[in-house]
């Protein structure tokens, strides 16, 4: 882990680096989806407002990775929108997000947290595996177009 990271809660000034961060992996292995579009454009509306939780990984100044807590309609809270700058990736930053959203969801006394992917991103799937995630089914009717593996947690 890297020493000087420290996870804070998001800023309304946090809003471009959010989008910027999703959108750089994104468009790197897929696409902006109008899903994505919508939610990283209006974070208020679409996560904050909804009961929904950023928050922000910071070394020093800069602004070096992020995840979101989104609740579904079915009571369940996803796990989304996780990204880590490229310059800081190979430093267990995702690893100490990951591990930081697991506790935080722990704490909010919730039974699980649920987070929709892709097996293309293999680094993402193993280390949702090594913290515990097992794969479930996917919804026919998934929000996300990339989606082929579904994961939870049970707490």
């Amino acid at each position: 882990m890297l020493a000087s990271l420290e996870i804070i809660p998001f800023e309304k000034n946090h809003a471009n680096a959010f989008k910027a961060l999703n959108t750089r992996w994104l468009k790197e292995f897929f696409k902006v989806e109008p899903i994505d579009e919508k939610v990283l454009s209006n974070v208020d509306e679409y996560i904050l407002k909804k009961g929904g939780f950023i928050f922000m990984g910071r070394v020093q100044e800069e602004i070096v990775g992020c995840f979101a807590i989104i609740p579904l309609k079915n009571g369940d809270f996803e796990l989304s929108k996780m990204a880590v700058d490229p310059k800081f990736q190979g430093k267990k930053i995702g690893e100490s997000l990951l591990t930081y959203a697991i506790e935080f969801s722990k704490k909010q006394a919730w039974p699980k947290i649920v987070l929709y992917s892709s097996r293309k991103l293999e680094n993402a799937i193993h280390l949702y595996r090594k913290q515990g995630f097992v794969e479930i089914p996917v919804e026919k009717e998934v929000h996300y177009e990339r989606c082929d593996i579904k994961m939870e947690l049970i707490f």
